[in-house]
């Protein structure tokens, strides 16, 4: 299987990417507590995605696979912390509606278990849905563990289903027990050293 093309996108891919990811994390046990309503979770996700999306577009990096079968988002993590996403309280509440505390409460859940060791945090990772188990997801990965592991620079996620956590297990992340919103539903929390090539 040839291995699909990975680009570097701009800010007018931002749309796009977030709906992107929506439809993946439609199945999420994550996204199903976020946005109980099923009729309006994928929009609601998409709005609070393109805002994350946007962010990364601006102070990090994200990358995308030919056709647009899958997306990466990754956030440095090095230094001196980014600063946070301009009125995002105000936009946080204009995507997401009623349910705005729901993803106040998962970006503290985030935060207070966020490491303090310079990083590249892989905020998004999503693959179409019909095109998931062909290398995309794999291919994305590789494209930037090379620049992580050429500059000496750790990876951290936060995986979200058992699924997602034995794949980034196959590329070297190692977990760490998880956190869980209120329903019980876990993320669990994993880092990559780099490999010396």
């Amino acid at each position: 299987m040839t291995q699909p093309t990975i680009v570097q996108l701009g800010p007018e891919d931002a749309r796009w990417v977030a709906e992107r990811i929506a439809e993946s994390f439609m199945v999420l046990p994550a996204t199903r507590w976020l946005v109980p309503d099923e009729a309006k979770r994928e929009a609601v996700l998409a709005g609070n995605f393109e805002i994350i999306v946007a962010y990364a577009l601006r102070h990090g990096l994200v990358f995308g696979a030919e056709n647009r079968a899958g997306v990466a988002v990754w956030l440095p993590s090095v230094g001196e912390p980014l600063p946070p996403p301009e009125d995002y309280d105000a936009r946080l509440a204009a995507a997401c509606g009623e349910w705005t505390p729901r993803f106040v409460h998962l970006d503290e859940l985030f935060a207070a278990n966020h490491p303090h060791e310079d990083h590249h945090h892989l905020a998004l990772l999503a693959v179409q849905p019909d095109r998931q188990g062909q290398g995309i997801g794999t291919a994305l990965l590789h494209h930037h563990h090379a620049w992580l592991d050429a500059n000496g620079v750790a990876g951290y996620l936060e995986a979200s289903s058992e699924i997602s956590r034995s794949l980034y297990a196959r590329h070297g992340y190692r977990g760490s027990e998880p956190f869980r919103l209120p329903d019980g539903t876990p993320f669990w929390p994993m880092w990559r050293e780099p490999v010396a090539r």
